[in-house]
């Protein structure tokens, strides 16, 4: 690896997940040396309120995500209501309306599945918090790429399906509580570690 390397985490949740991800990203470190990526599913009719929420919390500069922005490291994007969310080569990210995914859009396979295109073994998911099987697909796809997969214990999520769905589809390299989530995180993506 060199120090240009680029990285990413890709973060999906549904029911519960914000709840994990409070825990999760106030507790990234500032000089994280890779993007984060989160698709969560929201109500299609609203605007999203994560990116208020979430920026006076966070360490790292937050974004709802734009079509065709450049990725940098040390940046939070989330994915847009009604919106794929996508990265593409550059990277950067991309959206999209096709038809939802597991009944949803954005759809978490969708954007693991293109973030393990894109990064390979740089990247790292993290599938959260929900009530359906969305993210366990492309969670297989990030393992068979050789990225580093983190699942929510089922114990500590408020809706298990999701997790649970991932466990039976593939041995993820972590099973984590939320609060145990961002130290790892750190680690693997500490500028120390390129």
């Amino acid at each position: 690896m060199t120090e240009t390397a680029p990285r990413a985490i890709a973060i999906g949740g549904s029911a519960g997940s914000i709840e994990a991800l409070n825990h999760l990203l106030p507790a990234l470190h500032p000089g994280l040396a890779a993007s984060v990526i989160v698709a969560l599913h929201l109500p299609r009719e609203q605007p999203s309120l994560l990116q208020s929420i979430f920026a006076p919390r966070c360490a790292l500069a937050v974004f709802e995500a734009q079509d065709k922005e450049p990725l940098r490291a040390g940046a939070i994007y989330f994915a847009p209501p009604d919106y794929h969310l996508l990265v593409d080569a550059g990277p950067v990210l991309a959206l999209s309306i096709d038809p939802p995914v597991h009944f949803s859009r954005p759809a978490i396979d969708v954007l693991f599945e293109s973030a393990a295109d894109a990064y390979g073994a740089q990247l790292t998911a993290v599938l959260l918090s929900g009530a359906n099987s969305d993210g366990a697909r492309g969670l297989l796809a990030v393992q068979r790429a050789g990225g580093t997969t983190i699942v929510q214990a089922p114990a500590s999520a408020y809706a298990t399906a999701m997790p649970q769905a991932a466990l039976a589809l593939l041995a993820p390299d972590h099973v984590l509580e939320p609060q145990a989530m961002a130290p790892v995180l750190n680690q693997l993506h500490s500028r120390r570690s390129l």
